[in-house]
């Protein structure tokens, strides 16, 4: 008889952006991603509360983060500001960062909210939350490839 032992996943993907931070969360086996909430950007300091909130009750060790290249994959002005926020949000909340190309999420995300019958227009959070569960569920499918 085989036995495998599976690692439980404990990720937070975060789609972040100048006004909200989507957050998608995971089941323990890394299968699925689904969004959880949308923060709304007010100082550093509440955002990494609402933050330390989340990583607290869903027991996360790893943060995976969207880093919205341009399209000619090359890391412009939005990526760095990104990348900085992901830098200091790591060190503040003490968790690992990963990256993954966040290139068209929220235009997938929108997409996705159409074939529903939702206006993106109306519903601004929760592109950024179902754009977070599609950057987390890329690093999900990677991982287990």
């Amino acid at each position: 008889m085989v036995y495998f032992i599976l690692e439980r996943v404990a990720a937070l993907g975060l789609d972040v952006g100048r006004k909200r931070i989507g957050v998608a969360g995971c089941d323990g086996l890394g299968l699925f991603a689904w969004g959880i909430t949308t923060i709304e950007r007010k100082t550093w300091a509440q955002d990494m509360a609402q933050l330390a909130q989340i990583i607290k009750e869903r027991q996360v060790n790893v943060l995976v983060v969207g880093l919205p290249y341009n399209m000619d994959g090359s890391l412009g002005y939005q990526g760095r500001q990104v990348q900085k926020f992901a830098q200091r949000c790591s060190e503040c909340l003490k968790l690992p960062v990963e990256y993954v190309d966040e290139r068209l999420t929220s235009y997938m995300a929108e997409q996705l909210l159409l074939e529903e019958g939702i206006s993106p227009r109306e519903y601004k959070a929760l592109v950024d939350r179902k754009a977070a569960a599609i950057i987390l569920q890329q690093w999900l499918d990677q991982r287990r490839k």
